[in-house]
């Protein structure tokens, strides 16, 4: 500090910016020498000593928050941008959009750069740096991509209400940047709750699912423990036999590409930068990823194979394979990808979104209606209104997203929504608008009929679309509730259309992969259901019975077997043209079928 003080990052006062909780380690400044000159020095060390295979910063560049830097290299970069430092966060201020653009642009540069060095000695080195974050991203992970031959996803574990799903969405996550590309996980033996524990190791069920998740979503599993002498043992047995099952069906692993007919955007800007409802709510307890998680447990509810696309990707190629693509509030999109969604549709794609979706640029700024309002056959007709409890929406029309809605004609309402107008459309849902839920005797409807649209079903040519004008994935996700997590799971069996490349029947709560591989084809299966799904820490499996499987393969692709990689057993199966068909009899954690 005393040697460099031009190093560190500084607060807005000038004085250093401890890293992390540390009281004598400070964060050092992107922007600043150490980066370019010293770190180089470092490396250049490094291979002139010692014969390393490659390089990694662990945390850097890191997926969280950009914090703004009040030192002289930031200070000076801040007169070239124009402007002042702002004093916070703040996408709306057009200053810190600059200096967002051009740490972006620094990553990448800083990225080159130790990449380089790390090939001066040894062109097969890599350099790789600390990603991870799992939904909460902030930098630009398309962005980190370009420069990036190697994701490696810091994501070690879980803690209070995070769902034990948490690291699947870190492989999708990186899956839709990387491509195929090599993804690793870091994943941490210790019990990394809270409290953190460092020295005492995870419940071996947990542990065990999480290696799991990091495989089955396309990532490699890495497995550590801090410190050279544990007293606590206990995790050494389980990574010793989940890395030996994996080295002995090695081939059934090396993923060409992912089997899925749906497509999830991951709308990173939102989630970066949107701050609707609940902005003061701390980010580790929800926020903007509140949408995409409702979307999730629906998802896994109704057994569906997707992939997540980034907003970044959203090009012809990427989209092509999809029948639908469905959007959990990106309500941050720049018109070009408004661009790209709305051709999806033109060429026969199939599209749910929900909420704010295209009301704001992708820094935020208002738009005065819907950027893809035509496209939802909706309009902008006022202010968000919410968050509001005990509001409803009224079945209007016979319809397969509400056909098995039996015995009711209200569902529960968003806690938020956008009113719109629609335009000779068809009412599919109406709003009943939130009326006081105490006292006993207040709790009846001021407004019981409407016309204002709480959904609209709409089909153009080979396309169908659904918009819901409220945050039913958001509210979903927060409240449990059985009726919007069905009313998201209907939408999307009706975008996605019947026949599905694979489809699952049977009893639990399961996250399902399909990905064709080098040998064939290969389906994992993770058995969800279990009192800790989302808090604490899994104890143990709660084995599942029988699993019915449709699965299509390629055209003019001969299966002849079928074999369950942890059970260790060859399955009877049938094969009618491209559809091949069995049951797996059960599923402890977690079950692979490599088709063959």
């Amino acid at each position: 500090m005393k040697a460099h003080p031009e190093w560190f990052e500084r607060n807005q006062d000038r004085s250093p910016r401890p890293h992390g909780e540390s009281p004598w380690l400070f964060a050092t400044c992107m922007f600043s020498t150490y980066f370019s000159e010293q770190m180089p020095a470092i490396y250049r060390e490094i291979n002139q000593h010692y014969p390393v295979d490659g390089f990694f910063t662990n945390g850097w560049p890191s997926t969280g928050a950009l914090r703004v830097c009040y030192c002289e290299s930031c200070r000076r970069l801040f007169e070239k941008l124009g402007g002042v430092p702002p004093a916070e966060t703040d996408s709306s201020n057009p200053i810190y959009r600059k200096y967002y653009e051009a740490y972006m642009d620094r990553v990448q540069e800083i990225w080159r750069l130790w990449d380089d060095i790390a090939h001066e000695k040894n062109p097969q080195s890599v350099y790789v740096g600390n990603l991870g974050g799992g939904l909460d991203t902030v930098k630009d992970l398309k962005q980190i991509s370009q420069v990036a031959a190697w994701f490696n996803a810091d994501h070690q574990g879980r803690s209070g209400e995070t769902p034990i799903w948490d690291c699947a969405q870190q492989g999708r996550v990186a899956y839709s940047v990387m491509q195929g590309r090599t993804v690793t996980n870091v994943a941490g033996a210790y019990s990394n709750a809270q409290p953190n524990w460092r020295h005492v190791s995870k419940a071996p069920a947990e542990l065990t699912l999480w290696l799991a998740q990091s495989t089955a979503s396309g990532m490699v599993p890495w497995f550590h423990w801090l410190g050279g002498s544990p007293e606590d043992t206990r995790w050494r047995e389980v990574g010793r036999s989940f890395f030996d099952w994996l080295a002995a069906n090695e081939a059934h692993f090396r993923n060409r590409n992912s089997v899925a007919d749906v497509a999830v955007l991951y709308p990173q800007s939102t989630v970066a930068f949107y701050s609707r409802p609940d902005s003061r709510r701390p980010r580790h307890r929800g926020g903007p990823i509140d949408y995409l998680q409702g979307l999730y447990y629906a998802l896994l509810e109704g057994r569906f194979f997707f992939d997540f696309v980034h907003e970044g990707k959203l090009d012809p190629a990427a989209l092509r394979k999809y029948r639908a693509l469905l959007i959990p509030n990106a309500a941050y999109l720049s018109d070009a990808q408004c661009g790209a969604i709305r051709q999806y549709v033109k060429d026969g794609g199939s599209l749910l979104a929900t909420f704010e979706t295209s009301r704001y640029t992708e820094w935020g700024d208002p738009r005065p209606d819907f950027q893809l309002a035509d496209v939802f056959g909706a309009h902008v007709a006022g202010v968000v209104i919410g968050p509001r409890g005990n509001s409803y929406a009224r079945i209007e029309e016979k319809h397969p997203i509400l056909q098995n809605f039996h015995g009711t004609a209200l569902l529960p309402g968003a806690e938020n929504r956008v009113p719109v107008s629609a335009n000779s459309v068809p009412l599919g849902l109406s709003v009943v608008p939130a009326y006081p839920a105490f006292p006993p005797e207040m709790v009846y409807p001021r407004t019981s009929r409407t016309t204002e649209p709480a959904a609209i079903f709409r089909e153009i040519g080979k396309s169908r679309i659904v918009y819901f004008a409220g945050d039913v994935d958001r509210t979903c996700w927060r409240s449990g509730n059985s009726d919007l997590s069905q009313l998201l799971q209907n939408a999307i069996n009706w975008v996605q259309g019947p026949d599905p490349a694979v489809s699952i029947s049977g009893v639990g709560l399961i996250e399902t992969f399909a990905w064709e591989t080098e040998p064939g084809y290969a389906l994992h299966l993770l058995n969800y259901t279990n009192p800790n799904t989302t808090h604490g820490s899994i104890r143990r499996a709660y084995p599942l019975g029988p699993q019915q499987i449709r699965f299509r393969v390629n055209r003019g692709r001969v299966v002849k077997n079928v074999r369950t990689l942890r059970a260790a057993t060859s399955l009877k199966f049938q094969q009618q043209a491209e559809t091949v068909t069995f049951e797996v009899p059960g599923i402890t954690d977690y079950e692979v079928i490599a088709l063959t």
